[in-house]
């Protein structure tokens, strides 16, 4: 499935620019990394996945919304990243992100899935140097 196709489903949605949405989905992504880390320290690994996956989604929201997209689905943000941004993204950052998916949808609604430290501890890396890189792009 393409972007034209993530559009006619509406999947992405063509939305007027805000920049006070770009703003807020950058301030819940670096409250979430935040929350992450404070997980991380009371070892609810499964938390700090679905915590630090949220600060990348937000970072990853903040990108459409610049570009005036409004998503309707967690995958979709994933593809339009790697459409639109490869170049300014690196391609592990964006692999990393749509694992993470993954991960965060296994700890929310999988009944054997526990996430192990050194699965939670890369993932706060993973999500700070995305929200870094978002940040970059965004300046």
């Amino acid at each position: 499935m393409g972007l034209k196709e993530l559009f006619e489903k509406r999947l992405l949605v063509k939305i007027p620019i805000d920049k006070n949405k770009i703003v807020g989905s950058i301030k819940t992504s670096d409250i979430k990394i935040e929350e992450a880390k404070k997980l991380f320290q009371d070892e609810y690994f499964n938390q700090v996945i679905v915590s630090a996956y949220t600060s990348m989604f937000h970072a990853a929201r903040a990108m459409l919304y610049k570009d005036g997209v409004q998503e309707k689905s967690h995958y979709a943000v994933y593809f339009y990243l790697t459409e639109k941004y490869r170049d300014e993204i690196s391609k592990s950052l964006l692999i990393s992100f749509d694992n993470y998916r993954e991960q965060r949808h296994n700890a929310l609604y999988g009944f054997e899935y526990h996430a192990k430290e050194e699965e939670a501890e890369n993932i706060i890396k993973d999500a700070e140097d995305f929200l870094d890189k978002i940040k970059e792009i965004l300046n």
